[in-house]
């Protein structure tokens, strides 16, 4: 499920020019069970079935000895109780080197496992069937930051202001052509070709559309 996401677009470039690399492990392929199985009933009863702590250890344990000498990959565990995900956590990540993603299954992880980790995070508050997407969602983040991805221009113009500017605000709104659509005009401000004014337009917006539809970034700034 993953080829066709990691193929294409900005991913699927990055991956070809070699600036990232994307490998797929699948647990079954390290149990020891003869129908590959990774998954058990808990202890205890309860809906569902849990991963099995020996198979993702083997797997992990694994991609940690395939670069030996390198540089140590840093283990995530994607699950809904996590820290949330962020652009400021996609720059840790970005800056980690080598990132292993740990997809959850079915009612959750073998607690005993959870030493194995080095991270967990969440990319919300909702419940998915898997971790593959919440998987695919931190890797497109991720690759967008890494250098040579995109142009440096692209990268400071994101939907959020990049954290190492102590920012936390929306994008400010943007206007293609043409300059009148269906009655709605565009600024003025962004016509003048005056870059003071329209980057203080741009900043006066910004903080506009955050106040108006993300006003916790506004309140986690203040709290920090």
């Amino acid at each position: 499920m993953f080829d066709g996401v990691f193929g294409e677009s900005i991913v699927g470039r990055a991956r070809e020019k070699g600036l990232v690399k994307v490998d797929f492990v699948n647990p079954r392929d390290f149990s020891t069970d003869r129908h590959r199985k990774v998954d058990d009933r808990p202890y205890g009863g309860g809906p569902g079935m849990i991963m099995m702590a020996e198979p993702l250890f083997r797997a992990i344990r694994d991609v940690r000895s395939r670069e030996p000498g390198g540089r140590e990959p840093w283990v995530v565990h994607l699950s809904p109780q996590g820290r949330r995900f962020d652009a400021a956590v996609a720059a840790e990540l970005a800056a980690k080197g080598r990132v292993v993603l740990v997809c959850g299954h079915y009612e959750g992880i073998d607690e005993r496992l959870a030493s194995a980790f080095d991270d967990e995070v969440s990319i919300g508050d909702f419940v998915l069937t898997g971790g593959e997407i919440a998987a695919m969602a931190v890797v497109d983040s991720v690759t967008r930051l890494v250098p040579g991805v995109l142009a440096d221009e692209a990268v400071q113009a994101e939907s959020f202001f990049p954290p190492a500017e102590g920012s936390c605000r929306l994008d400010h709104p943007h206007y293609p052509r043409p300059r009148v659509w269906r009655g709605k005009k565009v600024p003025a401000a962004l016509l003048s070709g005056d870059h003071g004014r329209i980057s203080q337009w741009r900043s006066r917006a910004a903080a506009a559309a955050t106040r108006r539809k993300r006003p916790d970034l506004l309140r986690s700034k203040e709290e920090s």
